[in-house]
């Protein structure tokens, strides 16, 4: 399972949920750093939304592997590291 975590330098809600993601331990998982200044198009998306989780590489309705990003749903930034980590291993049950 890979997470990307669409953020951008100075956000201290990027920086906390980076940090709580990074402290996960029962969970497998890659993390992927997006800072949204370092392109144009990421920027327009995001730029009043970060942080911003996606699930990267899901499998599609037919069971084929996608390059796709499923857009997670954000958590709060008082979430602690085992609320974090039961909200992903629910969605890693259904991939």
């Amino acid at each position: 399972m890979r997470i990307i975590l669409y953020s951008k330098p100075g956000c201290h809600l990027c920086e906390g949920l980076q940090e709580k993601l990074e402290q996960i331990q029962n969970l497998k998982f890659e993390l992927e750093i997006r800072d949204i200044t370092t392109r144009e198009d990421w920027f327009q998306a995001y730029q009043y939304e970060v942080p911003v989780l996606f699930l990267a590489n899901h499998r599609g309705t037919e069971g084929t592997q996608e390059n796709k990003e499923l857009l997670l749903p954000r958590p709060s930034p008082r979430a602690t590291v085992q609320q974090l980590q039961s909200m992903l291993g629910k969605i890693q049950k259904y991939l």
